[in-house]
């Protein structure tokens, strides 16, 4: 619409004559983003972006949807029709628009959760089974992943499976549908072959067909639940995957200070001899810089190689349209190929030697354009990752970027106490935000960026014992419960309370392609809970179930991340307490002392979704010590001793 549309003089002259334009990016204002969603799916049934709607002078919406052609046809209505049609009756029929947008207003403050909570709904176990029965009706038994196209890899639905499985272990199905997807988007076109990292989602069942956008938060939460598939089958691939995932991140989206970007672009230019043979000036095309004709990969490669490389990644003389529809359903890649694993390399050396050489090829190309903001939110979430793979996979240099990314945030983007929501380098305050320097970001955090910052803090003090970090984590849960907390029906609202007004102030639970904030801030809490023993911080947690289990209970599977919390609440903490004579504030402390790098070693082997790990220094020696509710098994300073302790607490022995 930008180019069809914003830019068409024709259609800018009726819009600029009647209207005020506002556009308005959703990934800095994912407030205003949600509430204009709402309405839009609310007056429509369907939602998606662009979104297009259409609001009164005090910001109340009457009329909205998504991509508009630029003019009628093909039995779609125009946006410039649509602009005349509204100006028209915004002039003869007001009083009719005025009072439609009243009762969509209305609607949409019920909808956002300011009905009293359903009483008589409180949730039980048997919400996990529901949601499992849903999920497992849902399942794609041919492909993997769940339902049909366009299919999302939906990671925090595969970590609810992962802990259902671990509560259900004779029942393998939960474990079995969260391996065929994981292993079928690794051999996927929505997996880059080349340089790593996942694409947004894939067009077709198969997997085949990514829109190729990179988002942050894909790759946080992916690398989690692969290494949680790691640490459950003790499969090497999926550790290996998660690390490809960091080597994408760290050499393509880290900000030189410790921060990381949120996105690259689907499309990138097409030039004269690029890829598809563009003649003529540059173009923005999707895909462009991942998809290779035959011909070039035999030219890197040589014949032999190219040919032996080409059978193994399905690539063919004509693209993937060569395969059927279900390779390429629109067309859109024909004479080029998305790699996508079709058999397994019988030479793993070799491939990966193809591969270098076609990474550096493809490095010469116009790269993708990145969206350079650092979003606190998502942030969060891949230090999350990051830090939570340094234990997992024993490598310290995980914990260090987690580290560097935390104390990033620190800096830059907290501001009197308060999280900011963006930031980036060189831009003065987007908005509000007066007196601060330039490059920090004047725009308020929404109740994300707290959860998943904190969340990401408490990973971070787990893997580094470093107390300033849990410190940190603490200070912020007190904020986020100040400014969010709906202390009469509990929950959290999305935006603080003295944030700028919108027509509603959404309060959200439901797990999308991002976790919802109650979900987060509730895990967060409840881990927060169990670190501390601070009560306030159970009792919010305790909130967010009482206000959404009614409509938690109507589509359990759509709030798995909301499950997961409730898993911990029902469970409770395995708390483990390791003690020792080393300052915690000692960087790389569990890799100074051989014997806390051997604690933890076995701490993190196993899947024990629940866990809480805490340092408390001044031991003459160092012991750890199993906890479950009040009982704690006897202290222990030898690792083998503790892995059986960790086993007999998980099988209630």
């Amino acid at each position: 619409m930008a180019h069809e549309s914003f830019e068409n003089e024709d259609i800018a002259k009726v819009l600029n004559d009647h209207f005020i334009a506002v556009k308005v990016d959703r990934e800095e204002r994912p407030d205003v983003d949600h509430v204009y969603m709402a309405a839009v799916v609310a007056m429509t049934g369907q939602g998606g972006w662009p979104l297009t709607v259409f609001l009164t002078p005090d910001g109340k919406p009457f009329y909205g949807g998504t991509y508009f052609p630029p003019y009628t046809g093909s039995g779609s209505q125009g946006f410039k029709e649509i602009l005349l049609s509204i100006a028209e009756a915004w002039h003869n029929n007001r009083e009719g628009i005025l009072s439609s947008s009243d009762e969509i207003t209305r609607s949409l403050n019920v909808g956002a959760g300011h009905a009293q909570p359903l009483q008589g709904n409180e949730l039980s176990g048997s919400i996990l089974d529901a949601a499992f029965h849903q999920m497992s009706a849902r399942f794609d038994a041919a492909n993997g992943g769940f339902g049909s196209s366009p299919k999302f890899p939906m990671p925090h639905g595969l970590g609810f499976l992962l802990r259902y499985h671990h509560r259900v272990p004779k029942d393998e199905k939960a474990l079995a549908m969260v391996e065929q997807t994981l292993v079928a988007m690794a051999r996927g076109g929505i997996w880059d072959h080349i340089g790593f990292g996942f694409h947004r989602y894939s067009t077709d069942a198969q997997w085949h067909v990514p829109h190729f956008e990179k988002m942050l938060y894909d790759q946080a939460l992916l690398a989690h639940v692969y290494l949680e598939a790691f640490q459950v089958t003790g499969k090497k691939t999926y550790a290996d995957v998660a690390e490809n995932i960091f080597i994408y991140v760290l050499g393509d989206m880290c900000e030189p200070q410790g921060g990381f970007y949120c996105a690259q672009d689907a499309d990138s230019p097409v030039g004269a001899g690029g890829p598809g043979g563009h003649r003529g000036p540059p173009v923005q095309r999707e895909g462009a810089f991942y998809v290779w004709t035959e011909k070039e990969i035999i030219e890197v490669l040589g014949p032999k190689e190219g040919d032996t490389f080409c059978a193994w990644y399905g690539v063919k003389p004509d693209g993937p349209a060569d395969g059927g529809a279900a390779f390429d359903p629109h067309g859109e890649f024909a004479g080029k190929n998305i790699l996508f694993l079709s058999q397994e390399p019988d030479d793993e050396q070799m491939a990966a030697r193809c591969r270098q050489r076609l990474f550096e090829r493809r490095q010469k190309r116009p790269r993708p354009h990145l969206d350079d903001k650092v979003i606190v939110d998502w942030n969060g979430l891949m230090i999350c990752a990051l830090a939570f793979g340094g234990r997992v996979l024993g490598k310290k240099r995980y914990v260090d970027a987690a580290r560097a990314a935390a104390d990033f945030i620190l800096s830059h983007l907290v501001d009197d106490g308060r999280l900011l929501h963006r930031w980036r380098q060189g831009q003065a305050p987007a908005m509000g935000g007066a007196g601060l320097p330039a490059g920090k970001a004047g725009i308020p955090a929404t109740l994300e960026d707290y959860a998943f910052f904190v969340t990401g803090l408490i990973d971070l003090y787990e893997a580094s014992f470093e107390e300033k970090y849990l410190e940190q984590a603490k200070r912020l849960a007190h904020v986020m419960q100040e400014l969010f907390e709906d202390g009469t029906n509990g929950g959290f609202y999305m935006t603080a309370r003295d944030a700028q007004t919108l027509i509603t102030r959404p309060k959200e639970i439901y797990d999308g392609a991002i976790p919802s904030g109650n979900s987060a801030s509730a895990l967060a809490l409840l881990r927060l809970h169990a670190l501390t023993g601070e009560e306030g911080f159970y009792a919010s947690a305790s909130g967010v179930f009482t206000c959404f289990s009614g409509v938690i209970r109507q589509a359990p599977s759509a709030y798995p991340l909301a499950l997961c919390a409730y898993d911990f609440y029902r469970e409770g903490a395995t708390q483990v307490v390791l003690s020792g004579p080393l300052d915690p504030s000692r960087r790389g402390l569990a890799e100074a002392d051989e014997t806390i790098a051997k604690m933890t070693k076995v701490l993190y082997k196993h899947f024990v979704p629940n866990r809480s790990v805490v340092y408390e220094a001044g031991a003459q020696k160092v012991m750890a010590r199993v906890c479950k509710g009040r009982a704690c098994l006897p202290p222990t300073d030898d690792p083998a001793v503790l892995e059986r302790q960790i086993g007999d607490v998980h099988e209630g022995r």
